[in-house]
């Protein structure tokens, strides 16, 4: 009885987020888990491969691929100019969707997803020793909301403010399936990956071991 009710329960129902800020655990199932980490093996084998981006020099645990356009610190480009030079992969159709129901769910407003046109994804690979600093998503030059999937081993999400990195902030574990939205006033708000505990991926997930992390943007880009 004390592992139904175990305190990694009471903490994924009492978590309170700031004015923009959404999470919905469990909203993938599993089979829509498998399907897309089906699809992660094929973004990974190009045209462009999956790769660990430098920052200042220095390159990140993480490892990404792109779809839509390709990121590297701090800019879009529809080539990856840094890895090969190829073309990444268009953004799909059914992940338009994806976002647009992802918007939906997690604000509880039948027309939150109206208009939402996202037209790149960030696709990060964690595995059990990787981190992400805390850091903004300003890249962009929309303001519309992020919209972040889990896969995989759970995280410890760390969420911010939009001032600095440092608190208030507030830690979320974020598990396979789940769902976080941040837009409006959290839009630009810190956030991180200080920790990934590994042998954690629920079975029939897709993923073996490690954590994908889905994160849907709008750059405000044409071309």
């Amino acid at each position: 009885m004390s592992t139904l009710f175990g305190d990694d329960m009471i903490d994924r129902l009492t978590i309170t987020l700031p004015e923009g800020a959404y999470y919905v655990p469990g909203w993938l199932t599993l089979e829509q888990q498998r399907w897309i980490v089906a699809r992660f093996h094929e973004w990974t084998n190009g045209p462009v491969p999956i790769r660990a981006a430098k920052v200042r020099g220095h390159e990140m645990s993480v490892r990404t691929v792109c779809l839509g356009w390709h990121w590297r610190p701090h800019a879009y480009t529809r080539e990856a100019v840094d890895v090969n030079g190829n073309r990444v992969l268009d953004f799909p159709d059914w992940m338009v969707r994806l976002g647009r129901k992802a918007l939906v769910t997690a604000t509880g407003n039948p027309y939150a997803g109206d208009g939402y046109l996202p037209d790149t994804a960030l696709v990060n690979y964690y595995d059990d020793a990787a981190r992400m600093g805390m850091h903004q998503d300003r890249d962009e030059r929309s303001a519309a909301p992020v919209v972040s999937l889990s896969i995989g081993d759970t995280c410890r999400f760390r969420f911010g403010n939009t001032e600095t990195r440092n608190k208030p902030y507030q830690d979320v574990n974020l598990a396979s399936g789940d769902l976080f939205v941040f837009g409006g006033p959290s839009r630009l708000a810190y956030h991180g990956i200080p920790k990934v505990y590994p042998d954690t991926a629920p079975e029939g997930c897709g993923l073996a071991d490690g954590r994908i992390n889905i994160t849907m943007r709008v750059t405000g880009l044409d071309g």
